[in-house]
Parts: structure tokens; C-alpha cells; sequence
């Protein structure tokens, strides 16, 4: 087990620099036209690919960093470049982590893979949970799959939402009921391959922030796809539904569901994401306030604004270190007894949203325009309170764990 340390040693420093470097040099650049654009910025995608971080080999030693901090520290240097392209570059690891967490080794080995594509031909991938009346109460979802036992394959109807790189994207991980009395603990995962018949994309969304990431709806009409591609395998889904159902009949805990696994994987990652931005407008406020002069003096010798940028700082670096101890946490194995991951979530979230907006203030009327960059970060900022448990969910997992209740 490693040992926590908010010093990262001088290979973690050596990619941290190179993803500042390529965050800088690549994607600040292109962030102002894709927002405008609201297209997925293949182009970008194409170069982290070719320089080796969009691919699974970079992805998998992060993940693997026994220190818990190799994905905290890559999602806050590519989102401080900007918000949408970089969830354009990270949005397949969402559907990854969902193959990690339930898949086996070969269905690992087979599909992340394909979800990558390589520098010539990149892919992207897609996690379908989220429906039209079933977003944080993954309880009320609806998508079905039913077992053909006869053609040893899974037919699957319904409609997903807010997909990231949903109906674009090569390889979609599918949640959906197998069980439907047994509420969220019926629920699986399932591998839709590329070219499946009956899968298509829905309306695509134009968003108020991170625009430059395909958001849409992904339609199931009888897709049928191998018994192969649930993930983790028959056998241990019947395994988990007996016992679902027998502590059901004992009135017993109840269990995570395939989902709800992936999500409290996913949350101090996107904590992380928030620090980037909420870092970036910080910085682009304290240049400008130490460079704009007003009343023969640069702005920063006012107090009024000299105590906003000293909350700022002090909220980005504490919201920090909650997401890189429930980074450590998750990698060593520690329990999350106090809802750990979802504190590092709902606090650099909520940092984000109250970092922007200051950063707005203090650029005056410059802020609110386009012509600086705070504007842009705002409005991206705003999804981080939203997307894989809004605060509010966040808050409601903290209290019942601190009182011992079950999490739904």
C-alpha cells in the first residue's frame, strides 16, 4: 500500500509537465472555436492520440498509479486547458472504467481496445445510464434486456440520455433491467459493438457549457447483441440477481448495482476535472488583476479584491487535496466510511462554479465578454454540479452514510 503523500515524485512531475505542456500548446489554442463550433474536435483528439495520451496504455498507467494520483493530476492539467475538448479526450474513459469495473479479462482485453482506436483511426466510446425519467434514481430505469436463451443473446429496448459521445462513439456500454422486481439491483451492463443493428442516435443537445463534447440521446430498438458482450458473464449475474433476491426476502443491505459501481469509481476523477477549471480562471484573474490598473494602481493592492483571489486560491487547493485523498482511497482500497469520493466531488464542484464566477468579477465587464476566456469556463463550470450526481445527490450520499442508512 503506498503511502499518502501530496508530493507527486519526479516521474508523476515529469507527465504532469507534459500534459501542461500539451493542455497549453494544443488545446487552449482550439478551445474558443470548437466551443463556438459545437462539434467534437476530432483534430485534437487525433494529436493527443498520436502523442500518446489518447490511448488505453497512457489511460491504464494512470489508473494504476498505486499512488491514486495519476488521474486526479492528468484530468486537472487537461481540464485547466479547457473544460470541453479535454472531456472530448477523457469521455471514453467513463465507458472503460465501466468494462474494468464489471468485465472480465477477456471482455477487457477485447472492447477497451476497440473504444481507443490508434493515432491513424481514433474511436470513441460511450456510457449509457442516464434516461429521459431515470437520472440520479437510477431506480426508475426503464431500458430492458431480455435473455434469448435460444440465440444465447440480449435484446435490449429503450432510450438513453445526456450519452456522452453518444450515437458517435464505436463501442457504447449499455445499462439496462434484467430484473425489473428487484429495482436498481437488477440492473447490467452490456457491450453494444459497433455497426449493431437497431442502436442510433437520438437528439443531440446543445448545451450551455462544454460544448465542444457530443451530448446526446442513443436510441435501443430490439438490439440484439451476444450473450458475450454482458458484462462480467451470465453466470455471475444469475449469482448476484439469487443473492439480491434472497436479501430481499430478508429484508437484508442492499448491494451496489453495475451503475452505481461505476459512478463512485468515476467521482473524485471528476472532482479533479473541476480543480482544472476552477485553477484556470484563477489564474487568468490573478494575471489580470496584478496587470490592470485602476485609479493609478494595479487592481490586486484593493482589498476587495485581494480577499477574492485569497479565497480562491485556498478553496481550489483544499478542494484539491479531498479529491486526491479519495483518489488514494479508492486505489488502496480504503472504504469510503464518511462518502469520501462523493465529498471530493460535491466540494470542488461547487468550488468551480463559485471560483468562475469570481473570476468574472473580478475582469469586470471584461469577464463577461467572449473575448476572455473566465466567460467560457463559467459556463462549462456549471456541469460539474450536474453530471454523474448533482450536488444535491452528493450531500444526500454523505448524510446517509454518516447515519448508516443504505444508499439507493
Amino acid at each position: 500500500m503506498a503511502e499518502f503523500t501530496m508530493e507527486l515524485n519526479d516521474e508523476q512531475k515529469e507527465v504532469r509537465d507534459w500534459l501542461h505542456g500539451f493542455a497549453a500548446d494544443v488545446i487552449r489554442p482550439a478551445a474558443a472555436e470548437w466551443d463556438e463550433r459545437e462539434e467534437t474536435p476530432w483534430p485534437v483528439i487525433q494529436e493527443a492520440a498520436k502523442v500518446g495520451i489518447y490511448s488505453l496504455d497512457f489511460y491504464a498507467q494512470q489508473y494504476f498509479d498505486s499512488t491514486g494520483l495519476g488521474i486526479p493530476m492528468a484530468m486537472e492539467e487537461l481540464f485547466w486547458g479547457d473544460a470541453g475538448i479535454a472531456l472530448s479526450i477523457v469521455g471514453t474513459g467513463l465507458a472503460a472504467v465501466g468494462v474494468l469495473a464489471n468485465g472480465t479479462e477477456e471482455q477487457i482485453g477485447t472492447w477497451i481496445p476497440q473504444m481507443y482506436g490508434d493515432a491513424n483511426d481514433v474511436k470513441v466510446a460511450a456510457f449509457c445510464s442516464s434516461e429521459p425519467d431515470a437520472g440520479s434514481d437510477v431506480s426508475s430505469m426503464r431500458t430492458r434486456a431480455v435473455y434469448d436463451e435460444a440465440k444465447d443473446e440480449w435484446v435490449i429496448n429503450g432510450t438513453k440520455t445526456w450519452a456522452t459521445n453518444g450515437g458517435i462513439a464505436n463501442v457504447h456500454v449499455v445499462v439496462a433491467v434484467v430484473d425489473p422486481e428487484l429495482g436498481s439491483k437488477g440492473h447490467a451492463s452490456f457491450i453494444v459493438p459497433p455497426g449493431t443493428p437497431g442502436l442510433a442516435q437520438g437528439q443531440k443537445f446543445k448545451k450551455h457549457g462544454i460544448r465542444a463534447s457530443h451530448t446526446a440521446e442513443v436510441v435501443l430498438d430490439n438490439v440484439r447483441v451476444p450473450g458475450s458482450c454482458l458484462l462480467g458473464g451470465k453466470e455471475r449475474l444469475d449469482e448476484r440477481l439469487a443473492r439480491a433476491r434472497e436479501k430481499a426476502k430478508a429484508g437484508g443491505e442492499r448491494v451496489k448495482n453495475a451503475a452505481m459501481a461505476t459512478f463512485e469509481a468515476s467521482r473524485p476523477a471528476v472532482g479533479a476535472m473541476a480543480v482544472g477549471t476552477a485553477r484556470a480562471a484563477y489564474e487568468v484573474a490573478l494575471d489580470y488583476a496584478r496587470t490592470r490598473e485602476q485609479f493609478g494602481r494595479p487592481i490586486i493592492d484593493n482589498q476587495g479584491v485581494a480577499f477574492q483571489l485569497a479565497d480562491m486560491r485556498t478553496q481550489i487547493d483544499a478542494a484539491r487535496l479531498l479529491v486526491w485523498r479519495a483518489s488514494w482511497m479508492a486505489v488502496n482500497g480504503k472504504p469510503f466510511t464518511a462518502a469520501e469520493g462523493s465529498m471530493s466531488k460535491l466540494f470542488a464542484s461547487e468550488t468551480a462554479k463559485t471560483v468562475t464566477a469570481q473570476a468574472i468579477q473580478i475582469l469586470g465587464g471584461n469577464g463577461y465578454t467572449r473575448e476572455y476566456p473566465v466567460e467560457r469556463m463559467h459556463r462549462d463550470s456549471a456541469i460539474y454540479t450536474i453530471f454523474e450526481g448533482t450536488s444535491e445527490v452528493q450531500r444526500l450520499v454523505i448524510a446517509r452514510t454518516l447515519a448508516g442508512m443504505p444508499i439507493r
